[in-house]
């Protein structure tokens, strides 16, 4: 079930899109709280996965996967690499989320083929990351108007582990901006339905956010998994982040301090 420590301070996650497995394997041991791996809108093809997954050291971030699609066989293969879950694009009925759940775990739960790829295993025992985060083993996005009006019913399939909302897309097929989604705060707004369905289910509210700005307002609607930035973004944000500390040490370099100045 959902608790209020988690809703106020939620897994503030990377997105990652370069399918750069070197780069990936560092972001996992930076500091977030999870890395998410895009293979449906990045450069990670089954290589980059099976690279980035492979080989993960003690400590990182659990990892993962959105699939190309609603496909059984990517959801297995990405799982069979070494993803500590999927995030399941386009699902729109129940019938959708519970094919994600069938793939996604071995019989009797579902009907997952035994076959994981040499060398390659989760970095987490399923369902923990050794702290107080479950890590959902399978997510399915809400990002259509089918999937929005059925999200009731998609959160309390068995074996849903989070609801993962694509603001882009959604916004595009409701026809508001996304930041008209990201704001509206009535009672029977989209972000808010979503939200009230998982914790009804008892289950993860996830959401990508690509900015620190978003991350804060999905945060304030009580989303549990975060994607608050991307690779690419982190790039001009450390660059910042070295500006500011070269000015601060300037500026420490010429202002005396209070000991030093002068009577």
């Amino acid at each position: 079930m959902t608790d209020d420590a988690t809703i106020h301070d939620p897994l503030l996650g990377v997105w990652a899109t370069l399918g750069e497995p070197r780069l990936t394997r560092e972001l996992g041991t930076s500091g977030p709280g999870w890395v998410g791996l895009d293979a449906q809108h990045g450069h990670f093809d089954d290589r980059a996965l099976r690279d980035a997954l492979a080989h993960r050291p003690t400590g990182s971030a659990p990892m993962l996967v959105r699939v190309a699609g609603k496909d059984a066989t990517l959801i297995g293969r990405a799982l069979d690499a070494g993803a500590d879950g999927v995030v399941v694009p386009l699902v729109d009925t129940v019938a959708d989320a519970e094919a994600a759940v069938a793939a996604s775990h071995y019989p009797p739960l579902g009907a997952r083929s035994w076959g994981p790829l040499h060398g390659s295993r989760p970095a987490h025992a399923p369902g923990t990351d050794a702290g107080a985060h479950p890590i959902p083993l399978c997510a399915v996005m809400i990002e259509t108007a089918a999937g929005l009006e059925a999200v009731e019913a998609i959160a309390a399939v068995p074996g849903v582990d989070m609801i993962f909302v694509g603001p882009f897309d959604l916004s595009l097929a409701l026809g508001v901006q996304v930041e008209e989604l990201l704001a509206s705060e009535d009672d029977d707004a989209p972000l808010r339905r979503i939200t009230r369905a998982c914790s009804a289910a008892g289950i993860r509210s996830g959401a990508y956010a690509g900015t620190p700005e978003r991350a804060a307002v999905l945060a304030r609607a009580g989303f549990h998994w975060i994607a608050s930035t991307t690779d690419t973004a982190l790039l001009p944000l450390g660059i910042g982040a070295l500006r500011g500390l070269l000015r601060q040490g300037q500026r420490d370099q010429v202002e005396p301090s209070e000991g030093n100045t002068a009577s």
